[in-house]
């Protein structure tokens, strides 16, 4: 019989049932990967996060992650819930200022920053951003995401992004059009599949938020009807705007982008983008809360 520690932490948020749910496993070395994808469909959570040893002589621990259908390459929202955690409950922020944790995509730097000796956020520094082109009937995209076809702002490129997956950038108005979008979810999951895309990503910057950016994201490709808040998906969207020259390529950007307001679950992140060429630094930082913590026993 084996013992696993498994927990629920909200991500982007200072309030218990806010921003984002991450399920938090670890003595992951446990486990097999079938049993990793058996507990991320028990939890029902849009991801899980398993905790493992690393071999990487650059990393201090090795992360997978799991939707309730697949694993996926990257979660921006479960690594701020594991690292939380592993600040918080397990003590490491009194030893150390951050960790590296080994992915699919690589190693990904997390730095915890601290107010008066308490953990105030975490910024994890994902990987160079890229774009790529995607052809697309303006008309189907707004059938696919439950809009009004004239709410597409066309003034910005729709195209692919990526610090981590894929995800389709689509601008929108305002923020009104957005929370009212009810999606297709069996097209959008069809299309993303056929693309290789892991969520489609609304935003505006015309919001009524005292923020930034306005989000909204749908993933049914990867077996998430709707993804709260999402740390790659916005850290994606801030690398897009960089290499499109939509902010600043000379000077630090600071993002604040609020998303998961339609589900009733508000989250915040801030997104900091560094400029360097075509390499960008994209850091993304939240802070998160700790809700369930318990013991499942295989």
């Amino acid at each position: 019989m084996r013992e696993i520690r498994v927990f629920h932490v909200d991500a982007f948020t200072t309030q218990k049932f806010g921003g984002n749910t991450a399920g938090v496993v670890l003595d992951a070395e446990k486990l097999t990967e079938s049993e990793m994808q058996s507990i991320a469909k028990e939890l029902n959570l849009p991801e899980s996060v398993f905790l493992l040893p690393s071999q990487n002589n650059n990393a201090d621990y090795k992360v997978k992650f799991f939707t309730p259908t697949e694993e996926i390459n990257f979660c921006g929202h479960a690594t701020v819930g594991l690292t939380w955690l592993l600040a918080t409950e397990f003590g490491l922020a009194k030893h150390k200022d951050g960790i590296v944790l080994e992915t699919n995509i690589g190693n990904i730097p997390v730095m915890w920053h601290k107010e008066g000796g308490e953990l105030t956020v975490v910024e994890m520094t994902q990987v160079t951003p890229q774009t790529k082109e995607i052809a697309i009937d303006y008309n189907i995209l707004s059938q696919m995401i439950g809009v009004k076809s004239n709410s597409i702002d066309l003034e910005y490129p729709i195209k692919l992004a990526n610090t981590g997956n894929w995800h389709l950038l689509v601008p929108i108005k305002d923020q009104e059009a957005i929370d009212e979008a009810m999606p297709d979810l069996a097209a959008l999951g069809k299309h993303n599949k056929e693309h290789t895309i892991s969520t489609t990503h609304l935003y505006t910057f015309n919001t009524k938020k005292d923020v930034d950016i306005y989000t909204r994201d749908f993933a049914p490709g990867v077996g998430i009807s709707e993804d709260p808040v999402t740390g790659a998906a916005n850290g994606a969207l801030a690398g897009f705007l960089y290499l499109e020259g939509l902010i600043s390529q000379t000077k630090t950007t600071n993002l604040k982008i609020a998303q998961g307001d339609a589900v009733g679950r508000p989250g915040l992140l801030n997104v900091t983008v560094i400029p360097n060429k075509t390499n960008p630094a994209i850091k993304v930082a939240g802070a998160a809360i700790t809700t369930i913590r318990g013991i499942l026993t295989i």
